[in-house]
């Protein structure tokens, strides 16, 4: 994070975290060094908060801090009593800071086919993953974004003990149902319609066919009476294909009752 140096502090009042300052050595020792800051009252440097040009911390501070030397510092904490401050550039964006659903803006630093590196200024690069660049299916993040190019998105998870960020694009865009004010309606099934084609048709009363009577065997005696008569067929070769035939009284007595059903 680069940023400009403050001058004209005069008060601690004025001071806010991260803000980039200059300072000058008072006194040094094992434990860090006093630096005046320009208000009232010291600031405090501690030797963890030390670094030298090979970019690691100092184990002794009076190899590397001299009484008036002037230093950048910047502001790393402040309360009642004192003023912390560090040589250590502090992240845009800290753990603590980090919140769901906030918008950030960063740089995109590494492409993969899944998703895309950004540089938010936090601890570690979020990521955005391929479904979240944008509305509609993406076959490579090459296709949306580009490594250098500056982009803005939205935190929708972060986990700090894994050290993970995740980012959305998509969700900064309007929704397909919600360009140029047009809300689309999904169509839903019509339930009556479906129940009536899983429902088992059960054909109605007055639908149904007359029943008809099955003959008795009197009626069946009969009628084959009455085709033997009507046939030219010699009487044996009747009688060794058919059933034995019914005598003339019979016949009559089965006319008559078939009249009566009638």
């Amino acid at each position: 994070m680069a940023s400009d140096i403050i001058t004209g502090i005069s008060s601690s009042s004025q001071l806010k975290r991260k803000m980039h300052i200059k300072g000058s050595i008072v006194k040094t020792n094992k434990a860090g060094a006093i630096v005046d800051i320009g208000v009232e009252k010291p600031a405090l440097l501690h030797v963890s908060q030390i670094i030298i040009e090979s970019g690691q911390p100092s184990l002794r501070v009076e190899d590397y801090l001299k009484i008036g030397q002037e230093i950048d510092l910047f502001i790393r904490n402040i309360q009642d009593d004192r003023i912390e401050v560090t040589m250590k550039e502090p992240l845009l964006l800290e753990w603590r800071e980090i919140k769901t659903n906030m918008v950030v803006k960063g740089k995109v630093t590494k492409l993969e086919k899944f998703g895309a590196f950004v540089d938010i200024g936090a601890e570690r690069p979020g990521l955005i993953h391929v479904s979240e660049l944008t509305q509609g299916y993406v076959r490579d993040a090459s296709e949306i974004v580009s490594v250098g190019e500056e982009i803005e998105a939205m935190v929708i998870e972060f986990n700090r003990r894994k050290k993970q960020i995740k980012l959305s694009m998509k969700a900064l865009q309007p929704g397909l149902d919600e360009i140029e004010g047009v809300k689309i309606t999904p169509a839903r099934p019509d339930r009556r319609s479906k129940k009536g084609k899983n429902k088992k048709e059960i054909p109605s009363e007055n639908n149904e066919a007359p029943e008809e009577n099955e003959p008795t065997v009197m009626e069946i005696a009969l009628r084959e009476a009455m085709g033997k008569a009507d046939s030219n067929q010699p009487a044996e070769e009747s009688r060794s294909k058919k059933p034995k035939s019914v005598s003339i009284e019979q016949a009559d007595i089965l006319a008559r009752t078939l009249k009566h059903r009638a």
